[in-house]
């Protein structure tokens, strides 16, 4: 019990860094270049990761490498990097919380995860909280924005339980870096012809880069894969819900968005679904788990 707490304190740094994410590309990162975003947020990441693991792909992983690479990264960090640009950060940040039932029910097909009754009902909980955000303190939504972020959660959800079920016998830093590299391999060659050259920086794009690529990326993705590995995909999609959490409080605290009674309703019932859906996951095998992050 106590150890899979802790993979649920590791596993919450990843929504809370997400979190963060949006208000940092909406603040700081150049608008008009999703995808060399993509490139510039996932490349970095993953080549810091490799320079720890120093393993690189082989047999079936070069493929999968890429596959979930673009459902994971490039293309998701694309599709995220829109929706930043075109909505405010607690709408962004709050869609993509309906992958908690999105990743349930993926489990459930592809891994035979089925959720209980807790855990369906903290999702309906924290969906609900989602609905009043979504609906509450907003006077006008782009809808492309919020098409490239439901386009963003679904491809996501599905690429992180195949995740859960290719890479049990891998590291997960390595596999972790496998994917950021075969992500931004997949976006580049069309990031190139459909927004030429690679755009200019300045030095705050350059200081949210630097926080998007580290802490946003290569840590917060080792977290979240580490304790999908470790605890049930309903448990890790709940956890998830501290991302819009965390959206609307950077957005009332910092971007001065305005926090409605019906955002901190929805709020509540996000924290509530949470704690309500949390269950004791099925336990791995003692050799396989590690005694640090560091070690996956």
């Amino acid at each position: 019990m106590e150890a899979n707490f802790r993979w649920a304190l590791i596993t919450a740094i990843a929504p809370v860094a997400w979190g963060t994410n949006y208000f940092v590309t909406h603040e700081a990162l150049p608008a008009g270049h999703p995808l060399w975003g993509a490139v510039f947020r996932a490349l970095p990441a993953g080549l810091l990761l490799l320079l720890i693991r120093r393993e690189l792909p082989s047999g079936a992983w070069w493929w999968r490498s890429l596959v979930l690479g673009t459902m994971n990264m490039g293309a998701f960090f694309a599709l995220v990097y829109v929706s930043a640009q075109l909505l405010p950060t607690s709408v962004a940040s709050t869609i993509m919380a309906t992958s908690s039932v999105a990743m349930m029910l993926v489990a459930w097909a592809l891994l035979g995860e089925r959720p209980g009754t807790r855990s369906w009902a903290g999702a309906g909980l924290g969906c609900a909280g989602v609905c009043f955000l979504l609906l509450g303190g907003v006077t006008s939504v782009n809808w492309w924005g919020v098409a490239a972020s439901v386009a963003a959660m679904l491809m996501s959800s599905f690429g992180y339980v195949l995740t859960k079920k290719w890479g049990t016998d891998t590291g997960v830093l390595t596999v972790t870096s496998w994917q950021l590299v075969g992500g931004a391999v997949a976006i580049a060659p069309f990031a190139l012809l459909v927004e030429g050259a690679p755009p200019a920086l300045d030095a705050p794009a350059l200081g949210g880069f630097a926080y998007v690529t580290t802490v946003a990326t290569a840590g917060a993705f080792a977290a979240w894969f580490a304790g999908l590995r470790r605890l049930s995909a309903a448990t890790v999609g709940l956890i998830g819900l501290l991302n819009p959490a965390t959206g609307v409080l950077l957005g009332t605290l910092i971007a001065a968005e305005p926090l409605t009674l019906r955002q901190a309703a929805g709020l509540a019932l996000i924290l509530t679904g949470i704690l309500l859906g949390r269950r004791t996951p099925s336990t791995p095998k003692r050799s396989e788990q590690p005694k640090n992050l560091l070690t996956l």
